[in-house]
């Protein structure tokens, strides 16, 4: 017999900003699991519907790129195993790779959404999670085209 919504455990994933914006689009599925949210610590007070882990601010342009996805490696890795999820909801960038990449390597399913603003082109995160995601989804039809094995969803606005 399978396991009942309130026992899968999902993490959702995203930095801060749109991405996060997309992703808490999904409230509904998030009160339906037992879900936390990872995403940036930001000095922007945004308030999340569920509990929350917070990794670094990064930016490959910047010097501190290096250092902060060292330092986000390690607290994905401690978040991992405090939480364990079943199941990660990524809509990216950068500062989730590591928890993601983690969390497949230990088991869990990987859902990537890739952006809403891409519309013909990838993103470097979405090149890179694709290779790993169970389920791959586009909010664009012109995107099946970007993504071999990638289904369209609509936004999820």
């Amino acid at each position: 017999m399978g396991k009942s919504p309130k026992e899968i455990k999902v993490c959702f994933a995203a930095s801060s900003g749109g991405h996060l914006e997309q992703l808490l689009a999904l409230r509904p599925l998030m009160e339906r699991y037992d879900s936390f949210i990872l995403t940036e610590r930001t000095a922007y007070d945004v308030k999340l519907p569920v509990r929350s882990c917070y990794v670094r601010q990064v930016n490959r342009h910047e010097v501190t790129f290096l250092p902060h996805m060292i330092a986000n490696t390690m607290a994905s890795f401690r978040y991992w195993l405090a939480e364990r999820p079943d199941v990660i909801v990524c809509t990216g960038v950068l500062a989730t790779v590591p928890f993601c990449l983690i969390g497949h390597a230990l088991g869990a399913k990987l859902v990537y959404i890739e952006s809403f603003a891409k519309t013909d082109s990838p993103t470097m995160t979405g090149k890179l999670l694709g290779k790993f995601a169970d389920r791959f989804y586009v909010q664009w039809k012109s995107m099946l085209s970007v993504y071999s094995g990638a289904r369209f969803v609509g936004g999820v606005y």
